[in-house]
């Protein structure tokens, strides 16, 4: 089979490297990948999201399957386009993608089916979200209701900071049209867990659960990042709360989505909090988590490639989807400055990776035969172990030895999972 994968990060060469163990696989494309993907993919200098481009590329390379990763060619309907040309793909339509394409959307569709989340209000016009904060509990949560690449989200401590979240979003537009609507909730506390779970608009297969490390320092200090570090399986994911999950929030949302005309097949990340009252969600996102993806996928034992189809053709209730008992811990190496202001171009040196060790390649270009440092996050690099603190540590190893100029990592992924396990 001839495979196409949409996307350029670390997220997709997780995916790649997973599909390419699948015996039908023959080639896979990667559109437009980069330059650690190019190592195990063919890379066509096409961007995820120019569809008629993609659309044309598929028809004349004879696609027989697509995997839409990133939400913004999802949202802009590149299952829809591949579809209709007869390429059955992984991934939802432009409907069922509104689930994270508009925040509105998705609240409201929470409200409406009962589904736990926090309390909030909707605000087209920025002096009645402002008029709104001056009474508004504080700290609170100001959301963009576009996409705007995981970084639509600010946590206001104070009044101040939430009147400027809003000002910036809706006056300053620094998200663009995104911003034109604010979803302005509540601020929830507890553990937060990521889980990933396959669908095929019925039938719901969790992932192994997942913790992500969004700042970008130690200590869960500074600016919101797209992920610096992820471990599985997340501690406070017990049995029992997995449970609660499945039966409040995972398939009440499935159920929800089909019954307003918009099955949602693919991935379908759910943003989990385990508050005092129980789990709620935070946010949904229409596909694969980045970097949450680079240790679920090493971990899950059964063929990707059957488990995506199975997601497509309606039959995952029949389809086994198992994961190992082990633990995966990825560290991200990112540029110096990330996700500010830095440098980019500096040469790669990547060591060989053994048994349970992955360099999932997010941000590098080719120059000849040298990788360059090409974005803020570069490199995911990941261990298995048969535990949590075998994994973390072998990650840090494997990270260790990986060489650029101005590289950076956070010192203490994984090191709330380890305390909780305490």
């Amino acid at each position: 089979m001839n495979i196409l994968v949409i996307g350029s990060g670390g997220r997709e060469h997780a995916v790649i490297k997973k599909l390419a163990q699948s015996a039908g696989v023959e080639r896979i494309f990667a559109l437009p990948g980069n330059g650690g993907i190019a190592a195990d993919a063919t890379c066509v200098n096409i961007g995820a999201t120019d569809i008629d481009a993609i659309v044309e590329f598929a028809r004349g390379e004879k696609i027989d399957y697509a995997v839409v990763t990133p939400d913004d060619p999802l949202a802009l309907g590149a299952v829809d386009r591949l579809t209709a040309l007869g390429i059955p793909c992984f991934g939802p339509t432009a409907a069922a993608a509104q689930i994270e394409a508009s925040k509105v959307f998705s609240k409201n569709l929470m409200k409406k089916y009962g589904i736990p989340t926090a309390a909030f209000e909707v605000f087209d016009d920025a002096e009645k979200a402002l008029a709104y904060l001056e009474d508004a509990p504080i700290p609170t949560v100001i959301k963009a209701d576009g996409l705007a690449l995981g970084k639509g989200v600010i946590i206001a401590q104070t009044r101040d900071e939430a009147r400027d979240a809003v000002r910036s979003m809706m006056e300053d537009k620094i998200f663009g049209a995104s911003g034109s609507r604010v979803v302005i909730e509540e601020f929830l506390e507890g553990p937060e867990v990521s889980v990933l779970a396959f669908t095929d608009g019925d039938c719901v297969k969790p992932m192994v659960s997942s913790m992500d490390h969004k700042r970008a320092l130690d200590g869960d200090e500074g600016l919101n990042t797209g992920g610096m570090g992820t471990i599985a399986p997340n501690p406070y994911y017990t049995e029992a709360v997995a449970a609660e999950c499945m039966e409040t929030i995972f398939l009440p949302t499935i159920r929800a989505m089909k019954a307003e005309g918009r099955p949602f097949k693919g991935c379908l990340y759910f943003g989990l909090m385990i508050t005092k009252n129980g789990p709620k969600v935070i946010e949904y996102n229409c596909r694969f988590g980045d970097p949450e993806t680079q240790v679920v996928l090493p971990l899950l034992e059964s063929d990707l490639l059957t488990v995506m189809q199975a997601t497509t053709n309606g039959t995952l209730a029949e389809t086994e989807v198992k994961f190992s008992d082990g633990a995966a811990c990825c560290v991200v190496l990112a540029s110096s400055g990330y996700p500010g202001k830095y440098e980019k171009g500096f040469e790669m040196t990547l060591p060989e990776t053994g048994a349970g060790e992955y360099l999932f390649v997010a941000g590098a270009k080719l120059d000849g035969d040298r990788l360059l440092t090409s974005g803020g996050r570069v490199i995911g690099a990941v261990a298995t172990a048969p535990d949590l603190p075998a994994a973390v540590a072998h990650a840090y190893e494997v990270a260790g030895k990986v060489h650029f100029g101005n590289a950076y990592c956070r010192k203490d992924i994984g090191k709330r999972a380890l305390a909780a396990l305490k």
